[in-house]
């Protein structure tokens, strides 16, 4: 019986080191800016925007990096910034949002793929 509770212990002991030792390997929230303070990511993978809805303050620099192993874009839907040109895997495009308002946009080679940023 005090080899299955040591065993048991151990195991516990493992799983949460484990979990501490990759939460700090854990990249921030999309939805946070990075160590410039006025950067913000969203990231194009598997044929989608992640994070979905973006709210960023104004004045707020938002990247897009493209993930997937095939070209995407970013197209404003009604033209209220500037379009990305095609961007391969690695790739990324950026925009600062001067503005308070709500910025949709999809991707012009896959048109289901839709994105929103919230500009307060």
């Amino acid at each position: 019986m005090r080899k299955i509770t040591l065993s048991l212990m151990a195991g516990t002991i493992l799983l949460l080191a484990f979990g501490l030792l990759m939460s700090r390997h854990a990249t921030p929230a999309a939805s946070q800016p990075n160590g410039s303070g006025s950067k913000y990511q969203v990231n194009i993978d598997n044929f989608s925007f992640t994070p979905t809805t973006l709210t960023v303050p104004v004045g707020a620099k938002v990247t897009w990096t493209n993930k997937d192993d095939v070209p995407h874009t970013v197209v404003s839907t009604n033209k209220a910034f500037p379009h990305s040109p095609a961007m391969d895997t690695d790739e990324s495009f950026s925009y600062a949002f001067a503005k308070a308002g709500t910025y949709e946009y999809y991707c012009s080679v896959h048109p289901k793929m839709v994105g929103k940023v919230v500009v307060q």
